[in-house]
Formats: C-alpha cells, structure tokens, sequence
C-alpha cells in the first residue's frame, strides 16, 4: 500500500508512516526479486532502503518536508537497485576509451577470443594437470608449458610463476642468496605499486652491490667490484623509464664474455618480454626474449600478459642447470601458477607459432599494430553510430596520441584518431561521471574540454553501448 504525504505533518507522524520490513517482503515486486537473489540480500537492502528515507525525515526540517513523497514504490524501487548492487561482481567489465593499451587500471593485456575454449575446459572439468597421461602416474604442472616456451624462445629450460616480480624473487633466491648480486645503478627500476628491484633483491637474500652511475656504467664498473662472495651479473631493462642524452651501457654481449671470465652467471629481467620484433610494424624497437637468450644470457625473466599478451604470469627462461634448482626451491610452491594460467598462457603462446596469426589474434598485439587508416575508418564508423542518434551535442574526429602503458614502451606515442564529443546541455565533468558509472562503465579521457572516446582500444560490437549510453545521459532517453 502506497502513501503520499501531502499535508505538513511532525516528524513522529512521517516516522509512523515508515512501513514494516514484512510489509514490503509481501509486496509482488519484492517476490519476484525473492526469485532471483538471497533472501539475506533482500530483507538487507529492504532495511537499507527504508533507513535511507528515514535518514531524509531525520535531516529534513518539518517545515521542508510538506513536498516530501513516501511511497511503497519507491521503496521497491530502491531495494531492487541495492539488491543488483550487492549481487553484482566487484571485479567488471569496463570499455576501455582511453587509447592507452596496457592500461594497468583496467586489467592490461587482454585475453585472444581464439582461447576461450580453450580456458573454459580447463576451469570446468578435470585435467591432467599434475597428471602424466602417458606414464599413469604423477606428473608435474610445469610440463604443460615447457616444450612451448623452448620452441618459441629457444631456452634449454623453462619455469612459470605467478608474476615477473616472483620470477626475480625465486631467481634471485636460487641463484644469489647469502652472496652478492652486481647491478647497474641505472636499472634500479621500480615497478606498479612501489615494489622496487633492490627491495624484492633483498627479499630473496642477495645483497645489491650497486654499480656505475645513473646515466652511464661501463664494463670495468662491473669488473672492479667482483669479489668471492658475488654470485650473479644482473641486468634490468628499463622498459617503464628512458635516460636521454649523455648515456651508457653495458650490452649483453660483453656482461656475458665478463661472466664467463670469473665463472659468473648472467641474469636479465626484461620486466615486459616480447617474442616479436615490433619494430617491423612501426614501433620503437625492444629487445625480445630470443635476443637474449641468443646473446648468451644464463637466465632471463618477463611477464606473460603485458606486451606478451597472455595471463599474468612469470616466465624464467634460460640454462637448465640454473632452472633446475628453481624448481627445487622451496619458494616455487608458493609462487606457482595455476590451471587456469597455464591454459591461457599456453593457448596464447601456441598464436605465436605463426607471427601473422599472434598479430591478428591477441588484442594487445593488434591495438598496438593498427595502421592510422585503420583507426581513421574505426573513428568514422564510432562518429556516424553516435551521430546515428541525434544526441545534443557537437561530435568530431580528432587528431591524437594513444599511449602503449603498463609500463612499457614509456616514449612511444601512436597516432591516433579520436571522437570528441561537445555536449550541448550538460557539462564534461557530468558527461565523464555518468558514463563511467552507467551500465558499460565507459571510461575515456577529458581534455580540451571535450569528452574523448579513443577506437583504439574500443571493441566494434562497444561502438552500440556506448552510443546508447550518449543519448540517454545528453537527450534523457
């Protein structure tokens, strides 16, 4: 039963007209929702919904509340919307229109659609994944990825952990603990959230000798500070920073020659692997994997999502003997990967057998190699659906500049085509919120004081959603 308070009245009387949890429970509306979530979830958002009208009576003088509407309805209402909130996932699918395509934010490195089968038998039945089919016995979880990564990489071993920080963590524990590891002062890096190369050194027990200077180190600079108690060379690409200018560094070809001279292993983290020479497709050059390898690195460690485009995960890569003790390490079963990370991450690594295929397939690898004409034909077609709409508002295509991100590639810029959107009847900063808090949770850039909607790393079949989303914030439909 409905009530619309129209005459004044005292706080008790509106306090009275409050109704009881039972009373609303007993509602149809509320029976169906019964249906659908936790009777918990609902009787909670049944008593939240009617505390949040009663806080209004609390903080409203009498005298305003002669306009107040109360109201079963609305009640309803407002249950439904809290029970969608508390059910819904924390963890959503967000569009990404912001043209930076390892965005650490929003999850970076997207999974291929090519291996979503591939992942769902993996989560959803049984699998031999500590399991040797062939023998009947008890096999290992790390096999399943071996024999890919030595093809692709051409590393006599192979071992995947949980993230590329875990990867120097469990290196550097089996390599260096209780000794000295050489590093260049230069590559000191630190990555996402603050965890930084000589924190996560000591961690692992070694101890940072640091050396040369910030912009340059040379050969002897290593050599000079050898002892008996170093343990490893270590060399960190800066893939998240660049010293410009008056620079110098040592290659990895002489670190090698140094490290076989005083019997020492040479260790590099390339922070975001890549297996393909982007270069080729107009990007700045980075060194891949097999570079290293092939310049005789003893061990190198990389993500397996960023520039890579699979998992999140830790990849060591290198000599067998130094990789066999990592898997004897203690630290390996807290660190290790599971079933779902070694399906994807072997499903996308198999895309690479085929340079064309990784290219077309993995999200990350095709936003980052489109052509600007192919960006220019995905602007048009975003312009044209919004426009399709006749939302209030000016709507052009823009010179611009995506950016790489995640911590890689820090100096490239890719020109890029952009949608700039003028509302004509609410402001940007009411434009950006609404979008980012609607049902696509549309997340782009402000600038300029235009809204800015980048197709780089907008998906074709979210041109619709996000054109809906314009027209209902800008016209009220």
């Amino acid at each position: 039963m409905g009530r619309i308070i129209s005459e004044v009245m005292s706080k008790r009387e509106f306090f009275s007209l409050l109704p009881q949890v039972d009373e609303i429970l007993n509602e149809e509306e509320i029976k169906g929702l019964l249906t659908k979530y936790p009777r918990t979830i609902v009787l909670e958002s049944i008593r939240e919904s009617i505390d949040f009208y009663r806080n209004i009576i609390v903080k409203t003088d009498e005298d305003d509340l002669k306009d107040f509407v109360l109201n079963n309805e609305l009640i309803i209402h407002r249950t439904e919307k809290n029970c969608i909130k508390k059910y819904s996932l924390s963890l959503k699918r967000v569009i990404n229109a912001t043209g930076t395509v390892l965005h650490t934010n929003l999850g970076r490195s997207l999974l291929s659609d090519k291996i979503k089968e591939e992942i769902w038998e993996a989560a959803s039945r049984y699998s031999n994944l500590e399991y040797n089919i062939d023998k009947g016995s008890r096999g290992s979880r790390y096999v399943h990825l071996t024999d890919m990564i030595k093809r692709l990489t051409g590393a006599e071993d192979v071992l995947v952990v949980n993230n590329n920080a875990a990867a120097v963590l469990l290196t550097l524990s089996t390599m260096a603990k209780d000794g000295e590891a050489i590093v260049s002062r230069g590559e000191l890096v630190e990555v996402g959230g603050s965890f930084r190369i000589p924190s996560i050194m000591a961690l692992s027990g070694a101890n940072l000798i640091e050396v040369g200077a910030t912009n340059k180190t040379h050969l002897s600079d290593y050599e000079d500070s050898i002892t008996d108690s170093t343990k490893v060379l270590m060399k960190v690409h800066t893939s998240n920073y660049k010293i410009m200018g008056f620079v110098e560094s040592v290659s990895n070809e002489d670190l090698v020659s140094l490290g076989k001279k005083y019997d020492l292993p040479v260790i590099e983290d390339l922070g975001s692997g890549v297996f393909i020479d982007l270069s080729k497709y107009n990007l700045s050059y980075e060194p891949t994997v097999m570079d290293s390898i092939n310049q005789g690195v003893d061990v190198v460690t990389f993500s397996g999502d960023k520039m890579l485009g699979g998992p999140q995960a830790g990849i060591i890569v290198g000599k067998k003997k130094y990789i066999e003790k990592m898997k004897k390490n203690q630290l390996t079963r807290a660190l290790r990967v599971d079933k779902l990370t070694i399906s994807a991450l072997e499903a996308t690594l198999r895309l690479y057998l085929n340079e064309e295929d990784a290219l077309k397939q993995i999200p990350t690898l095709r936003m980052l190699t489109y052509t600007i004409d192919e960006i220019e034909k995905k602007a048009i077609d975003l312009r044209d659906m919004i426009n399709k709409n006749s939302i209030d508002a000016i709507v052009d295509i823009e010179d611009g500049i995506s950016q790489v991100g995640g911590g890689s590639m820090p100096i490239e810029k890719l020109p890029t085509k952009v949608v700039t959107i003028r509302p004509n009847n609410i402001s940007i900063t009411s434009l950006e919120q609404e979008m980012r808090l609607g049902q696509y949770h549309v997340i782009a850039r402000v600038y300029d004081d235009k809204y800015v909607l980048d197709p780089r790393t907008i998906f074709k079949e979210e041109f619709e959603y996000i054109s809906d989303e314009l027209l209902r914030i800008i016209n009220g439909n």
